[in-house]
């Protein structure tokens, strides 16, 4: 990004600058040796010595440079990234809000320089609606941008803060997808920004219930994500809504493959309860509606090797004999990842419990 490219150029200046003086300082070289080990840290990703080594360059630097000169300010953006990254996000939003004061004030309030810093106090910020002004001002900048990637990057990143908070709506919404739409068209199929952006979209339309929007997107997930040779969080849950759309759509025999999929993902333990993929809940009886009754009901089954439920059998139940029916009903919905052993699926018996709870008026 922008804040690292001008600390490359921030410490070559300073480098020939004190050489040129011959002024080359105890006071320079302290500077020049804790940059020197951040930029190191950030080499090697080790995040505990970039906070330190941020801190220490930034502390010298506005010594060296003035608490309000663009060098400090460069500084105090590496500091507050830092920072973010170890979620210490007060302290890193002050250093943002300095660092975009400077910024702005030696670029323009209009410029590209000012995404950094705008975009950092934006996503570190306690306050959601003015997260949410800062997010649009940097939406709008980099809106005129020739970088489309780096408009797509602004609206993700508003989307992904945004929409943690009270404030999600349909506006907030649109920045993902419209993100994904410029992704698509700029980056590559097997990208990782492009398919992380699609199985968001994807996910957006599966909560929206818009069925043959999130079935092409999250396919396009599993198959890229395929390709890698480790499993990745949002291969395993592309999979798991998969196997719900399929069967909204009533297809369950195209969910099979997805339940089978997850299956073979997770490192199955003797004792480990599966969860199901996908579920009906069981119909509440009318006539024990209209007499308040309560009750519930424990059911075995088998899950079989393609993750239908099979065998269901009643264990226990109060209440009366209609929940165990309906119980029953419901399970035979329900679809379940297989249990692997050895790199093959193999049916296994598990058991849950139907709870009938009529809430009563106080």
């Amino acid at each position: 990004m922008t804040s690292s490219i001008r600390l490359r150029h921030l410490f070559a200046a300073v480098t020939l600058s004190c050489l040129s003086m011959s002024c080359f300082s105890a006071f320079a070289s302290e500077f020049s040796q804790s940059y020197t080990a951040y930029k190191q840290a950030v080499a090697e990703k080790n995040s505990e010595l970039a906070l330190k080594y941020a801190g220490e360059a930034y502390e010298l630097g506005s010594v060296q440079f003035g608490a309000k000169s663009l060098d400090t300010a460069t500084l105090a953006l590496n500091y507050a990234t830092a920072l973010e990254v170890q979620d210490q996000k007060e302290q890193a939003n002050s250093l943002y809000l300095l660092a975009l004061e400077v910024y702005q004030s030696s670029h323009g309030e209009d410029a590209l320089e000012v995404l950094d810093p705008l975009i950092g106090a934006a996503q570190t910020s306690s306050n959601p609606k003015t997260a949410r002004s800062l997010f649009e001002d940097a939406i709008d900048i980099s809106s005129d941008a020739e970088n489309r990637i780096l408009h797509a990057d602004t609206l993700s990143a508003a989307f992904t803060t945004l929409s943690k908070t009270r404030l999600y709506n349909r506006k907030i919404r649109n920045y993902a997808l419209d993100g994904y739409e410029i992704y698509k068209e700029e980056l590559p199929q097997d990208s990782l920004t492009r398919v992380k952006a699609a199985y968001i979209a994807g996910s957006i339309h599966f909560v929206e219930k818009k069925n043959s929007r999130a079935i092409p997107l999250l396919n396009e997930v599993v198959k890229q994500f395929s390709a890698l040779n480790y499993t990745h969080p949002y291969e395993l849950k592309a999979h798991a809504y998969l196997v719900e759309l399929y069967e909204r759509e009533g297809e369950s025999d195209k969910s099979t493959e997805h339940c089978i999929a997850i299956g073979s993902m997770r490192p199955w333990l003797d004792d480990q309860e599966q969860v199901p993929l996908y579920r009906q809940p069981p119909e509440y009886p009318l006539s024990y509606v209209r007499r308040g009754k309560s009750g519930w009901a424990e059911v075995s089954f088998l899950v079989d090797e393609l993750g239908f439920v099979k065998e269901p059998k009643i264990l226990d139940s109060e209440g009366g004999s209609k929940f165990s029916d309906e119980s029953i009903k419901a399970l035979k919905q329900w679809r379940y990842a297989p249990k692997f052993v050895d790199g093959s699926p193999i049916a296994a018996e598990t058991r849950v419990r139907m709870e009938f709870t009529i809430e009563r008026k106080r």
